[in-house]
């Protein structure tokens, strides 16, 4: 989702190379980055300036059933990422989550301690707390719901809930007791290339203005595309869908952008502007 975003805004300024263990794309390449050999042999091939390391495992559900892969992939290799830039001398960005937080906040900020309830969280922050007590020159960047890459590729949210449309459902039924902060994936690479070129290394909270909640963002979807008489929403606890989504997760994933705002650096987009984009950019026919 993230990856397709970095080369839409980065391709016309960037040489890029952009790869995947799924090569869905004319642009991207083969690499599994887990395997450090492989990793070490293709970033070095490319001599890059700089490291971006996007991929992770991001279905809590698998990630808890499949914890030694998880670590593999969310930790270990972000580990590889770290060893490969020293090496190379170069800047690395690394993309963490607010889902390393507990919830006992209703928000958090770039300072707030983290305590990950489960192996995904836990395999996310510990990437985030390698690559900070490793790599001089990094970039940390909590990412909050992400949604972006349309029908192709978004696996979160967004899709879910353009699926159940397109499928022709007229009941949603909304969990209205998480609440969170969504991330449109091309507001968070032009803000990732604006930190990138000020050299403000460090750990940042990166999401869209305006906390928020999966119920609000249901909402604003089904008024944006004019449906609010075709389609009923059902507010729901989170336990209606306690056997499909069994893994805890935190009531509160709400993230504030305080490092950005202090230092004029923050260009995300309040979360409805972005939503309306990410539609129309995406969806349009799609229903």
């Amino acid at each position: 989702m993230l990856g397709e975003a970095f080369y839409q805004q980065y391709k016309k300024k960037f040489e890029l190379k952009c790869t995947d263990i799924d090569v869905n794309d004319n642009w991207l390449t083969y690499c599994d980055f887990r395997d450090f050999e492989r990793y070490h042999s293709d970033v070095c091939g490319f001599q890059p300036d700089c490291l971006i390391h996007l991929g992770a495992y991001t279905d809590l559900e698998f990630c808890e059933l499949n914890s030694d892969d998880t670590y593999l992939t969310n930790t270990i290799s972000v580990e590889n990422a770290c060893y490969i830039a020293n090496e190379l001398k170069i800047p690395l960005i690394y993309i963490s989550t607010a889902g390393i937080f507990d919830g006992g906040k209703e928000e958090y900020d770039d300072w707030d301690k983290p305590n990950p309830l489960c192996h995904y969280a836990r395999s996310k922050y510990e990437g985030e707390r390698f690559v900070v007590e490793n790599v001089q020159n990094h970039l940390v960047l909590r990412a909050g719901w992400m949604m972006g890459a349309g029908p192709k590729k978004d696996k979160k949210f967004v899709q879910k809930i353009m699926k159940q449309i397109k499928e022709g459902k007229k009941e949603l039924f909304i969990v209205d007791d998480k609440l969170g902060t969504p991330t449109y994936t091309h507001d968070f690479a032009k803000n990732t290339m604006l930190l990138l070129e000020k050299k403000m290394w460090g750990v940042y909270n990166m999401v869209c203005d305006g906390v928020t909640s999966r119920l609000e963002v249901a909402q604003e979807m089904i008024k944006i595309l004019g449906m609010q008489n075709e389609i009923k929403i059902n507010k729901v606890s989170s336990d209606y869908f306690q056997k499909e989504y069994f893994v805890k997760r935190p009531p509160s994933e709400r993230l504030i952008c305080k490092k950005l705002e202090l230092r004029g650096l923050n260009r995300m987009r309040n979360w409805r502007t972005a939503l309306n984009e990410y539609l129309e950019k995406y969806y349009k026919g799609y229903i």
